[in-house]
């Protein structure tokens, strides 16, 4: 399993293991140091719940809903987050490893300091989202949306923005020498900004 940004792994004191919380309600809900292994979450909710310094193994997100929560120092480790939504959630220094996001949609909230290294994103939704000194040194990002989002001293090393709508988001960490973004949107501005990270002068005529 992957550890956290900072090299200092999770250190949970109980494991929940092999339980079917389908379409589970998780309002307000708090977790702490805990291991959760090979857990149906499909169609769970959860409203301002917290989890911290938790771990999710072979656990099941699929078309789950979470709004206003937090997983603070999280890890994920061959989680399935199918159709999966985060609205205004807060995921600061949590690892990703080996997860399937497909048509996964982020809504707003603060996801600074994740680890999507290496990480199939193609296809999925970020907007108006926090990321900032995230890293997703060669996560693949093809068709995917990560429009008004913030990247602020993000690794994106090896990157793949091919096809990708990065509309309204900040680019100043991108080097298009190592990035691909063959085929994104992007606005002027943003133009402007990875041609001077070419090392060229924008002059306007």
């Amino acid at each position: 399993m992957s550890e956290r940004r900072d090299g200092a792994p999770s250190s949970e004191t109980s494991t929940v293991s092999d339980e079917d919380w389908y379409a589970r309600e998780f309002d307000g809900a708090k977790f702490s140091d805990v291991r959760f292994v090979d857990i149906d979450l499909t169609e769970a909710s959860s409203s301002g719940a917290t989890f911290t310094n938790c771990a999710f193994v072979n656990v099941k997100f699929n078309v789950s809903t979470h709004e206003s929560t937090a997983f603070v120092n999280c890890t994920f480790h061959s989680c399935n987050f199918f159709d999966a939504t985060f609205t205004g959630c807060k995921l600061v220094g949590c690892v990703f490893d080996s997860c399937d996001f497909s048509i996964l949609k982020v809504h707003g909230g603060d996801w600074s300091f994740t680890g999507f290294r290496r990480a199939a994103l193609e296809g999925v939704e970020f907007t108006g989202v926090r990321l900032r000194e995230a890293d997703l040194t060669n996560a693949r990002c093809s068709r995917s949306t990560f429009a008004g989002c913030d990247f602020s001293g993000s690794v994106l090393h090896g990157a793949d923005f091919t096809d990708a709508d990065l509309r309204g988001s900040t680019l100043g960490e991108i080097d298009p020498l190592t990035v691909t973004l063959r085929g994104a949107s992007v606005t002027g501005v943003q133009a402007a900004e990875i041609v001077r990270g070419l090392g060229l002068i924008v002059v306007d005529v």
